[in-house]
């Protein structure tokens, strides 16, 4: 039986409602539209960091796009607590070694489950070097990511380093539904591949 994230989310921030905190919460994020919900939900409960390292978006422009539409979008987001954002320096060789030899796999695979370990790990050092109380992603808000993978990582990380990871499965509660209104609301550009060279050439030969 699969494990329902959601309810292990909501746990945790009943839990957080109960002690009457507001914990700190660095938040790694694939891009604004994706982030819109995310922020938009957690914000209620969490001081959030936006931790921007995604070493896999190519070519640079586009990521420089991406970038600038992120920090553009926090001025726009209504939040009840804090809201922040860190940059992280664009090294693509970072993706290239860790996507060695999976060149060729489909989107969703392998090389899919490389990359998000590396982001996740990134945010999870991070978090831990500036002593966040939590980590997490936004990645598990797209229907075309493996949640199950994402939190399975997640978990493995939180053990490694110590640091708690938020569970999640923000595509429930209609989440990716309302990321793409926010991102109508916030005319929020919206890219059409993933991020990588990788899912560029399988989007361009479908």
């Amino acid at each position: 039986m699969k494990e329902n994230y959601q309810k292990k989310l909501d746990e945790i921030i009943n839990s957080i409602e109960k002690e009457n905190v507001v914990p700190s919460l660095l938040l790694h994020s694939c891009c604004a539209p994706c982030s819109s919900y995310v922020i938009e939900y957690l914000s209620n409960y969490f001081n959030i960091t936006v931790y921007y390292y995604n070493p896999n978006i190519y070519p640079l422009e586009e990521y420089e796009k991406r970038k600038a539409e992120q920090i553009k979008s926090l001025d726009q987001f209504k939040t009840k607590n804090k809201l922040n954002i860190i940059d992280s320096d664009y090294n693509y060789n970072d993706f290239l070694k860790i996507s060695e030899g999976l060149e060729n796999e489909r989107e969703g695979g392998k090389r899919c489950f490389s990359c998000y370990k590396l982001r996740l790990e990134n945010t999870a050092l991070k978090a831990k070097e500036l002593k966040y109380d939590y980590f997490t992603t936004t990645l598990t808000i797209s229907p075309y990511k493996n949640s199950f993978k994402i939190n399975e990582i997640g978990n493995y990380l939180e053990n490694k380093y110590q640091i708690k990871y938020l569970y999640s499965d923000f595509k429930k509660k209609e989440g990716y539904k309302k990321s793409i209104e926010l991102a109508k609301k916030y005319n929020l550009y919206r890219q059409d591949y993933c991020g990588c060279l990788y899912s560029k050439i399988e989007r361009e030969n479908n």
